[in-house]
């Protein structure tokens, strides 16, 4: 092992130490509160890591690997596509994620399935609700949590000089581990430690960038390349429109608001937060980390002949890098696609733990204690079965997977968590468009030749409008002289 080596796992094993400290310190506040300890953070997070825990579990993996490999291989748009995630982000603070902490804590509730379930009258029809709703937000997530578990062993393992298995299963363990003993908490705090080392990262970088070649030779290159890199006549992967890049901003917004594992961060405010507070950490440290995909175009200048566009980011790092620099980067991009895994893992094991025991168990309700055992007895599970997934998937593309996970989860939860935010549906409405949603952008996604976003938009508009349809025909009839609610 040469020095450089050394120089990496120390810096690895240090930080390890620190994120699972972090988990042990974070675990304290479960002894002094009830099972939101786990799933919620007790309602405690304040406005600079609420938005840190934001924007590292938006980006991470997906903006560090993903989004280089797929700028590689289509060109800017992916760059003005990704752009489009921090103004989105600080929208979905500004304007959505009030109602959602205030109705949440109004209710007691603790997972986004549950928000629906309750919101939607509770009941033996609410409990089947919350049980579809964490049955498709396991299935829709551990797909994600497999794209990031690779995108994070195939880095480690080129740092670390080691496997791809090995690497991934040492950082899944890490995960595993501060994830157990902290729950969100845990997860908040660590994101905010690692989203400030990203931000770093894509300042060197940029920086490395634009020191190291002129704009009108990389220009030219690309275009002798493949015109289509800097002047596309279509959407490339967004679909055959030039304009449907433009549907990530939407897209964007919805992925904040909705998705289980990123809303569920608005569930965990502290009451007394300041949101416009929230908002500016969102817009800066999300413009920051917008710029990671200009390494694609810079890989595609000099390296033009990759096998796999995922091995963007790996390329540039090991080509143009200092030794040294090369493994602090690579330690914050590790940091950046942990922060979305240890998300997921929290999202997919509470919905195991709490959404399909309260669901299944008409007396699910138990101890704070046995609660707590079973919340990180999930962890560990799957974790392991989040990793073997990984290992044994055909090959395929890391953005590519995301999408199918988070878009088809989107489309699925638009009409019970969005809609619902202004106009209040059944729920027969709430559960007829989860199974719309996820049937429709699933079949588009793996079927249909439509692009990386129509699918999963049209899934939330079909999804939406089984919402309002088959609310408007469920709900029972008003007696004459009640107030309307």
């Amino acid at each position: 092992m040469d020095s450089y080596k050394m120089f990496n796992w120390g810096l690895l094993l240090l930080t390890f130490g620190l994120l699972i400290y972090l988990g042990y310190l974070s675990s304290k506040m479960m002894k002094k509160s009830d099972e939101s300890g786990f799933l919620v953070a007790g309602r405690s997070l304040g406005a600079f890591v609420g938005a840190g825990t934001i924007v590292a579990t938006g980006f991470s993996g997906w903006g560090f690997m993903g989004s280089p490999g797929v700028t590689y291989q289509f060109g800017a748009i992916e760059v003005l596509g990704n752009f489009f995630f921090a103004p989105a982000m600080v929208i979905a603070v500004l304007y959505f994620a009030s109602f959602l902490q205030r109705k949440a804590a109004d209710m007691g509730s603790n997972t986004i399935p549950e928000y629906i379930a309750q919101s939607h009258g509770g009941g033996t029809m609410g409990r089947v609700v919350q049980g579809v709703a964490g049955l498709i937000t396991i299935i829709l997530l551990l797909v994600f949590l497999t794209s990031q578990i690779k995108a994070v062993g195939l880095l480690g393992a080129s740092w670390l000089g080691i496997e791809l298995d090995q690497s991934a299963t040492l950082m899944v363990g890490v995960i595993i581990i501060y994830t157990m003993l902290g729950g969100l908490a845990a997860v908040a705090w660590t994101d905010t430690v690692m989203v400030c080392g990203m931000a770093l990262a894509a300042v060197i970088i940029i920086v490395q960038i634009l020191t190291s070649v002129d704009l009108s030779e990389w220009e030219t290159a690309l275009n002798a390349a493949d015109p289509e890199l800097l002047n596309p006549t279509t959407g490339a992967h967004y679909g055959d429109h030039q304009g449907t890049v433009f549907l990530v901003l939407p897209y964007a917004f919805l992925f904040t608001a909705v998705l289980p594992f990123m809303a569920v961060r608005f569930l965990a405010f502290k009451p007394e937060v300041k949101l416009h507070k929230v908002g500016v950490y969102v817009a800066i440290l999300g413009g920051l980390l917008s710029l990671i995909p200009l390494v694609g175009l810079y890989v595609r200048m000099q390296v033009p002949d990759l096998a796999d566009p995922d091995n963007a980011m790996p390329v540039y790092l090991e080509q143009f890098m200092h030794p040294a620099i090369q493994g602090v980067i690579t330690l914050f991009i590790i940091f950046a696609m942990k922060s979305t895994a240890n998300s997921l893992l929290h999202t997919v094991a509470s919905a195991t733990s709490h959404d399909l025991r309260l669901a299944l168990f008409k007396d699910g309700a138990t101890s704070s204690r046995r609660a707590l055992f079973i919340n990180r007895g999930a962890v560990m599970v799957l974790g392991v079965v989040a990793l073997l997934m990984m290992l044994y998937a055909p090959p395929f593309m890391l953005s590519w997977l995301g999408i199918l996970g988070t878009g088809t989860l989107l489309a699925s939860m638009i009409g019970p968590v969005f809609i619902s935010t202004f106009w209040q549906g059944s729920a027969w409405g709430a559960l007829v468009a989860m199974l719309v949603g996820f049937f429709t952008s699933g079949y588009m996604m793996l079927f249909a030749d439509v692009g990386w976003l129509i699918g999963p938009l049209t899934g939330c508009a079909v999804s939406s409008a089984c919402y309002v349809g088959v609310s408007l025909c469920t709900r029972r009839p008003q007696l004459v002289g009640t107030p309307a609610h």
